[in-house]
């Protein structure tokens, strides 16, 4: 069992509000999270079909047979049911009443903004960072491995092969969830879709460009997209344009919260053909962006995340902001240091915004300059990213 950095979060929050909820992509670890801090509470599960039908059907009795500190997992299933919890929890606001955890964003917070607004705390679960790994005694030689093995823990804990493991993935979840969602018809057309968004990674979006080589028109790849998002496959990570004036580049873009999954979808079948691939920087920075996200989420905060790119080709790979302060960050899939690298940090420094902290992410040994850049391991971005939590 791989002990996870939120659960220090889950536990706080239980002592502040009387529900809390757990949002995470599936096989995340979210029930075992749940389960494992809290083995007092009752467990539901609204996977299950009979539960989920006396649920519906009569939500009020259901809940009867909960007078416990319960827990209601996978409870997108039933968003319903966030109504009559409401009542409870304004009848009995003890805090620590209830964990609801789910796998899609867009029912649960749609009930939760309807039913539980100011009653809940809101967490999200993502699949273990390098940190949670090297803290169960996990660590890989090289970031081709961490990428090509994923970070699901199922994986991890059982050992399973992850080409083979992600293929299930993909079948059982991505394509199951998707269509129901949006009552997919030709599978063949959302893969190619999938593959295509894969070789498009920390790209600039264009919409139309990605809808042309699908076959399908833009505005079901919005759809689409906003579907991959709000089930956690995917991160769209915002451009900076405060202030900037039509100089800065206005269009997000698209990381797959998976560095696995995003693996086997770009046909990768062993971890060393991932040096060799063309887009061997474009999973590197995958890698490091997940991991800015995942050290984020882990404290409860939210991402507050962004990139910059002007007209002119200027660019910093991630900003994060906190008040005034401001963290940048350059992402170079590089081992050896080059004193290019620091170059774009000065730039954005100078003639954009003053950057308080300023770190290139890479492969090679920690270094730290007089101008106040840091050369960090990839390995580390999380941590570094935490002490601004």
């Amino acid at each position: 069992m791989i002990l996870r950095i939120l659960q220090a979060e889950l536990l706080a929050q239980l002592r502040e509000y009387p529900v809390v909820t757990v949002l995470g992509p599936r096989q995340a670890g979210k029930t075992t999270l749940v389960r494992m801090t809290l083995p007092d509470y009752d467990y539901v599960s609204l996977e299950d079909p009979e539960n989920r039908q006396i649920a519906s059907e009569d939500p009020r009795a259901f809940l009867k047979a909960y007078t416990g500190k319960t827990i209601f997992d996978e409870s997108q299933r039933t968003p319903h049911l966030l109504s009559y919890l409401q009542g409870i929890v304004d009848a009995d606001n003890r805090p620590g009443r209830f964990v609801l955890t789910g796998s899609h964003q867009l029912e649960l917070h749609a009930a939760i903004s309807q039913s539980l607004a100011g009653r809940t705390g809101l967490l999200h679960l993502l699949p273990l960072s390098i940190a949670e790994l090297s803290a169960a005694g996990i660590r890989f030689d090289n970031f081709e491995d961490y990428a090509f093995s994923g970070f699901l823990p199922r994986i991890h804990d059982q050992q399973q092969r992850p080409r083979t493991a992600y293929a299930n993935y993909y079948q059982t979840y991505v394509e199951r969830d998707v269509r129901q969602i949006i009552r997919l018809k030709d599978v063949s057309l959302f893969e190619k879709f999938m593959k295509l968004l894969a070789g498009r990674v920390g790209q600039i979006m264009n919409h139309q460009s990605l809808a042309s080589d699908v076959g399908v028109d833009g505005k079901t790849i919005k759809e689409w997209l906003s579907v991959l998002e709000a089930s956690f496959l995917i991160f769209k990570l915002p451009p900076y344009f405060e202030n900037f004036g039509k100089r800065a580049i206005k269009s997000p873009k698209y990381y797959f919260l998976e560095p696995g999954l995003l693996a086997y979808l770009l046909d990768i079948e062993k971890p060393e053909q991932i040096a060799r691939d063309p887009l061997l920087g474009s999973i590197f920075e995958n890698l490091v962006v997940v991991e800015a996200v995942k050290a984020r989420y882990n404290r409860g905060m939210t991402a507050n995340l962004y990139f910059f790119r002007d007209s002119h080709g200027n660019e910093i790979d991630l900003l994060h902001k906190t008040g005034s302060r401001m963290l940048g960050m350059e992402i170079k899939a590089a081992a050896t240091w080059h004193a290019s690298f620091k170059a774009g940090l000065i730039r954005f420094s100078e003639k954009n915004h003053p950057l308080q902290e300023k770190y290139v992410a890479y492969r090679g040994r920690p270094l730290r300059f007089e101008d106040g850049v840091e050369a960090i391991s990839y390995e580390h971005v999380g941590s570094t990213l935490e002490h601004r939590a």
